[in-house]
Formats: C-alpha cells, structure tokens, sequence
C-alpha cells in the first residue's frame, strides 16, 4: 500500500514537472506553479493514479515562510503607516466578498445553507472544512469548493498580471540566484528560521503558523543583515511545483462530471470575488499610491502560502501581501462561526 501511494505521489510530481516545463516552454505566466495545477487537475479528471506529495508539503511550506521572510526590508517600517486603509477596508472586503459567493453556492450550485456559508468563506481549507464539518455541512462539497477556488483564484491572477498588467514570473531567467550563493553559515541560520518558526508559531498559535512563524524569525535574520542572501531561483520553482501539484492532485476520488460541475461553480463565485477585490484593490490604488498590482494581489481571495508564493514569483511587495492575507484568514476564522450563527437565527 505504501509503495503504491508513492508511485502516486511520483506520478503527481512527475506530471507536475513535465507540466511546469511546458508552460515554461510556451511562455506561460508563472509556468512552474500553473503548469502543475492544470496538469495534475487534468491528469485527476481523466482518473490517472495521483496523489498530492503532502509529505513534501510540510517541508515546502516552511521553507517558503524563510523565502517571504527573505524580502523583508528595513523601509518595511516606513510603509506601514500607507497599510492602514486596506487593513480597515478587509471586513467591508469579506463580507461583501462572501455574501456575493454565498448567493452563488445557494442558488446556483443549490447547497444547503451550511455549506454555502462554509464553501464561500474565503479562509483556509483546512480550518473551513473543520468549522463547516462542526457545523452539519457537507465536508466533500465544502473541500472541493475551496480547492477549485485556488485553484480558480491563483490561474485568474496569473493570467491578469501575465496579460493585463504584462507582469511575468521573476524566475524566468533574468536574476537567477544560484543555490551556490548560500554559505554554510547562512543555510545553516535560515534552516534554523524553518525549524524553530515553525514550533514557535505553533506554541504562540500563531494563523497560518508554518508560514508565518518561520516568515518572522526570516525577516528578523534580514533585517539584521546576519543573511543578505536573495532566495535561489531553484527553491523557488521547487516550492511552485509542489504547492501546484497539490493545488491539482486535490480533485483525486470525484467523478469528471462532479469535478466539472464544482469547477463551473467555483468559477462563478472566484470571478465575483476577484471583480470585488479589483474594485477595492482600485481604492487602495488611488488613495494610498499603492500599486493597482500589489493591492490586487493582497484583496485577491486565495490561500496564503498560495498567494505568497505568487507574489514572491511575481517580484511584487512580499510583506504588504502576506500580512494582508494573514489578516484576512485571521478575520475570516475568528468571525465565521459567530456571523453564521447570526444568520441562522435571523431566518429562524
């Protein structure tokens, strides 16, 4: 049994690589986390035996936490100040977000009010799932409606920047950071941020702990200047074919026709969340002189480790998009329970 789950997991980054390349090869924007999500989703469509190297993501998502970590710079500080308008307008932000999604799961996809509710939070999967299962929702729905809106979101955004904006991938070539640049010294403090950020996130319960503890003790390290070190390219485009494949690989188990139907529904909802997100990301834009790009990418409803990673591949303010979306799941899993139960009892 265990040596077929690792063929599985095999195949997955198989496909996962070969799809990267390809997208690589015809000048798709961000390739090396695309490509993977959309073969890896094909490749679970068409019944092929894959399974997502979740193993490999408890060492990747710590390790992208150093990597957000590593674009944190000493004028951080100067800009916070200009971050205070999109932290207020976040709640006005979700709940219009949300209630959008939530018509759309109820009228068009015809879910209980439960999973509605549940499917169109724009938090995390993981920390969803468990709230709507607590709740007396359909679990399988309220899974698959959160994996299609990453994978809906991230494959949107992608294609907004790569041919709206003209933003490509910043591993594309130009700036390539050899993994030869980092010392022994300096691998040896940032494995220290991976190992240590994450139990300390954990212990201090911090949202998203994985990420954002090993985020912290990053940032600090390079504010410091004990690492100057830029990510190396590879990491990079390792952790997008990871995090892809298992964008993709979560689709293993339904049927095509279920699969279809979700990924109709899911579209829906992520493009009316995304058209809200544009148009807040505009406010930020005009009144804040934050770029239309960055305020975009901090509003759009994808998971962090996700929406990082892009914006790290991206080139874009790394620290303005993770704390804005460390906010948001933050806000999204304090309130969730207590708005839904509001809800409840109002139609009672």
């Amino acid at each position: 049994m265990r040596i077929r789950q690792h063929q599985d997991i095999g195949l997955a980054l198989l496909i996962g690589v070969i799809s990267g390349f390809i997208g690589w090869m015809v000048n798709m924007p961000l390739p090396w986390m695309l490509g993977p999500m959309i073969g890896t989703t094909l490749a679970a469509i068409v019944g092929l035996p894959v399974r997502g190297p979740g193993q490999l993501r408890t060492i990747v998502i710590p390790v992208i936490g150093v990597l957000l970590g590593s674009a944190i710079t000493p004028d951080l500080f100067d800009r916070l100040g200009s971050w205070t308008l999109t932290i207020l307008l976040l709640p006005f932000f979700l709940a219009l977000a949300a209630g959008v999604s939530i018509v759309v799961y109820r009228r068009l996809g015809g879910y209980d009010p439960v999973t509605a509710f549940y499917a169109a939070m724009p938090g995390g999967l993981n920390e969803m799932l468990i709230l709507g299962e607590a709740a007396g929702g359909d679990t399988r729905k309220i899974a698959l409606a959160h994996a299609a809106r990453i994978l809906i979101v991230v494959t949107l955004v992608v294609m907004y920047f790569g041919y709206v904006l003209g933003v490509r991938s910043g591993t594309d070539g130009r700036g390539i950071v050899p993994i030869s640049a980092i010392t022994l010294t300096n691998g040896l403090i940032l494995l220290g941020c991976a190992v240590l950020g994450v139990y300390g996130g954990r212990l201090l319960r911090l949202p998203a702990a994985t990420v954002f503890g090993p985020m912290i003790l990053s940032g600090i390290v390079h504010l410091v200047g004990w690492v100057e070190i830029a990510p190396p390219t590879v990491l990079v485009i390792v952790a997008q074919i990871v995090i892809g494949t298992i964008i993709g690989a979560r689709f293993v188990g339904s049927s095509p026709r279920q699969i279809g139907r979700d990924l109709w529904i899911a579209t829906v909802a992520s493009v009316a969340m995304l058209v809200v997100a544009l148009g807040f990301a505009e406010v930020i834009a005009l009144s804040q002189g934050i770029p239309l790009s960055q305020a975009f990418l901090a509003y759009s409803p994808g998971g962090l480790t996700e929406m990082s990673l892009l914006t790290l591949a991206l080139g874009q303010d790394i620290a303005f998009v993770s704390v804005m979306h460390i906010v948001r799941i933050t806000l999204v899993i304090a309130i969730a329970p207590a708005t839904f139960q509001v809800l409840m009892r109002r139609k009672r």
